[in-house]
Parts: C-alpha cells; structure tokens; sequence
C-alpha cells in the first residue's frame, strides 16, 4: 500500500486529501445536525402542522403506521420523505377526495401515481377494507397547517415585506385591479375589533 502511495505524482497526492478532508467535512456536518435534531429542546424547524383528531382520525393514525405507509410517506414527524410529506394535507384536500384517492389513486388523480398504480408498490392501498380507507382519510384530512405555512391556503396575518416585494416586482398591473390583497380584510377586521 505504501508503495502505491509513494508512486502518486504530488497533484494527485493533494487532490486525493482534499477528497477525504470534504468528505471528512460532510460526514461531520451531518452528525452535528442530527445530534443537535435529537438532543435540542427547540424544534429544528418550525412545526406548522396541527391536528385535532378525531375518534376515526385516531383510528386512521394507528394505520397510517401499521401499514407501512410511513415507508414512503411523514406526516406528524413519523415516517420518511422519499415521497409525498402528507403534513398540512388536509388544509390542501378534503375527506372525500382522499377516500377516492385511496380506492382508486390514478382514477381521481387524474394521472397515473408514481406509486400507487395497479403494478405498484402502495396498489394494496385500494384493496383497504372501505372503514380502513375512511379512516386514513380522516386522519388525514385532519392534519391542517396553520395559516402562512407552506401548505396552508392562507397567508400569514399581517404585512410581509417579501410578499410585498414580490407583488411589486412580479405581479402584473391587472392583478392590483382585478385582486383584493386579503391581508388587507385581516387589518381592517383587527381595527374594527371584530
């Protein structure tokens, strides 16, 4: 081995340990985030999603981890990313239309799934006894996201300058008249007390 070292011209020999010292670098940035993830009282980031479940949202909550679906999908900081972060769902979909998705994902999606088609693997999903699929359902449709989240159809309450910036550089002329900015009903309810 060390006679191999030797044989490598100087430039390669410097390339060669700037490869271990980035890799080296990454390997030790990544533990420091999980270990300050783990052993933080403070979330890393911010948590926008809350839930209120119900009897059925419970029940749905139970599948949604002993079926596996926590494999592909998260959702209340369970499972993995590889896919769809279901957190914040239900402020995008409403019940019925996720009881449809699950008994027939490609027909109410309107396009074929990445993972969820007949020859795929999440197809046994549609194969859910129907109280099962109505229970994911509801459990998901009741993970709302709180309003300025990225997956809340509201903005955040009150003035933003970047929203503001952005509108200014980007939206066009007949957006400001055809369009009322909401955030100025929020003000005007808060200044009338309501």
């Amino acid at each position: 081995m060390w006679k191999k070292w030797k044989r490598l011209r100087t430039g390669e020999k410097v390339l060669f340990g700037i490869v271990i010292f980035l890799g080296f670098v990454v390997v030790q940035n990544f533990a420091s985030l999980e270990w300050i993830g783990y052993h933080s009282p403070k979330p890393m980031y911010p948590i926008l999603t809350h839930f209120d479940f119900s009897a059925d949202g419970k029940k749905g909550s139970v599948l949604f981890r002993t079926h596996w679906c926590t494999e592909c999908h998260r959702a209340i900081g369970n499972g993995t990313s590889s896919v769809l972060d279901l957190d914040g769902e239900g402020s995008r979909r409403s019940e019925k239309w996720i009881e449809a998705f699950l008994a027939d994902p490609a027909k109410n999606y309107g396009a074929p799934t990445f993972d969820h088609g007949p020859t795929q693997d999440a197809a046994w999903v549609a194969k859910l006894p129907a109280q099962e699929r109505h229970d994911l359902a509801v459990f998901l449709s009741e993970l709302t996201a709180d309003r300025g989240a990225p997956d809340a159809k509201m903005p955040p309450q009150g003035k933003s300058s970047f929203i503001d910036d952005m509108l200014r550089v980007w939206a066009p002329e007949s957006w400001r008249i055809g369009f009322s900015d909401i955030r100025n009903k929020d003000e005007e309810q808060r200044n009338n007390g309501q």
